[in-house]
């Protein structure tokens, strides 16, 4: 049972839940990957990298905020649990130990291109349903780019 009632049909709701539940268990991940990689980095470039990562890390728990509230605004219940971001999220597996900051580098923009992705595929699947929620999403797609883009140019 939901207290707060939207005014979405129900068939959009349902879309648009799917999308910010998506989203926020791709982008809860994306935050304890980038931490998880930011405590065991190592090399000649740690602390841009360092640095860096704590960046994507902000980023991501703004954004899965924002994403969780909208959900909440609309009366879907967001689930940012263990179990369910384990068990749903785009990123795979980090690596244990120390890791070199060529492989941190490369790990996150791995992380962030499958998340990207997903996050594109919710644009489209929320233009119809909810312009709002698909400008949320739109504005977080464009974040995690720029953190992308500075990802790869430390590859190059």
């Amino acid at each position: 049972m939901s207290v707060v009632k939207s005014t979405l049909p129900e068939a959009d709701l349902k879309t648009v839940g799917v999308a910010l539940q998506g989203a926020l268990v791709d982008l809860v991940d994306l935050s304890l990957v980038a931490k998880q990689v930011h405590w065991n980095v190592v090399g000649p470039r740690f602390r841009s990298v360092h640095l860096q990562l704590d960046d994507v890390v902000a980023s991501a728990r703004l954004h899965s905020d924002s994403v969780a509230e909208r959900a909440s605004a609309l009366g879907i219940n967001p689930d940012g649990r263990a179990a369910t971001v384990s068990s749903s999220s785009a990123i795979q597996e980090t690596p244990t130990g120390w890791i070199k900051d060529t492989d941190a580098v490369r790990t996150l923009v791995d992380a962030l291109g499958a998340v990207i992705l997903r996050m594109r595929e919710r644009i489209e699947a929320t233009e119809g349903p909810d312009a709002v929620t698909q400008d949320l999403i739109i504005g977080l797609t464009a974040d995690l780019e720029k953190h992308a883009w500075m990802f790869q140019a430390e590859s190059a």
